[in-house]
């Protein structure tokens, strides 16, 4: 995968808790929902996301990423594990997938890992025995997960729920189907005027009644092609060894090092 697939999975996975997190700063939807309002309303349901969302300071859980072209009768299925953590402004993320399967043929070993810490974004490719080195930010002045997620594709540059209303058609996901009962569903499709509309045509959010968390996310893009990413066996606010986000380098292993642009005065 290139620098700009995994950045949608990044975007896919970090809009959903951005979006809640953004009214917990700013008490956008808490603050004006009504009292009375309906508890299945699209409304209380971003409400709870914001109050559960508003704590989570790590995760770790499986992830499986699917990405399919319909119109090359093409699929491509990517299993691994996603740790994330927050520590004041600064957050760390990381995707290690494992194994590759692609349309009909048999599951195979396949390892890519990426690692963001603030200042590098880093992918290490086991099969060509490459890595690539992408400074995001200088040392001294880290950047948040979201922030580079927004930088590359500002989806997710929300401030307040209003502010989702006026890029989105949001509404509720039938339910009651089968496979669907432990889930709500929200979609959110993008309008014709929206400032996103030449990337994506809707969004779909699954979130696990249990946990209030997302589990799965399917985003669709103007092109018909289909990221849907879901988050298995959460493990939410465990301590999370520092190791995990370490980048080691494998011995061998070729290194390319693309560093900041400069801003042109």
């Amino acid at each position: 995968m290139n620098k700009k697939i995994v950045m949608k999975i990044f975007i896919i996975f970090l809009v959903a808790i951005q979006t809640c997190w953004a009214d917990g700063r700013t008490g956008g939807l808490a603050a004006s929902e009504p009292e009375n309002a309906d508890a299945n309303s699209v409304e209380a349901i971003l409400k709870k996301l914001n109050l559960r969302t508003a704590e989570l300071k790590s995760y770790q859980g499986q992830i499986e990423y699917l990405f399919r072209q319909p119109l090359l009768e093409s699929e491509t299925l990517r299993k691994g594990v996603l740790y994330f953590q927050k520590c004041g402004k600064k957050s760390d993320l990381r995707m290690n997938f494992e194994t590759l399967e692609q349309d009909d043929e048999p599951e195979q070993k396949y390892i890519e890992h990426y690692i963001f810490d603030g200042v590098w974004l880093t992918h290490i490719d086991y099969q060509i025995e490459e890595v690539k080195r992408y400074q995001q930010a200088e040392p001294n002045k880290p950047v948040d997960a979201f922030d580079l997620a927004r930088r590359n594709f500002p989806i997710i540059g929300f401030s307040e729920t209003e502010d989702l209303k006026k890029q989105f058609e949001i509404r509720l996901v039938e339910q009651g189907k089968r496979g669907q009962e432990d889930f709500i569903g929200l979609h959110l499709k993008v309008k014709p005027d929206s400032i996103y509309k030449d990337d994506y045509a809707s969004i779909d959010f699954w979130i696990d009644k249990r946990f209030f968390l997302p589990a799965k996310i399917v985003a669709t893009s103007t092109e018909e092609d289909i990221y849907e990413i879901k988050l298995l066996k959460p493990k939410v606010n465990k301590k999370l060894d520092e190791k995990v986000f370490e980048v080691k380098i494998p011995e061998g292993f070729g290194v390319e090092v693309v560093p900041l642009k400069k801003k042109v005065k």
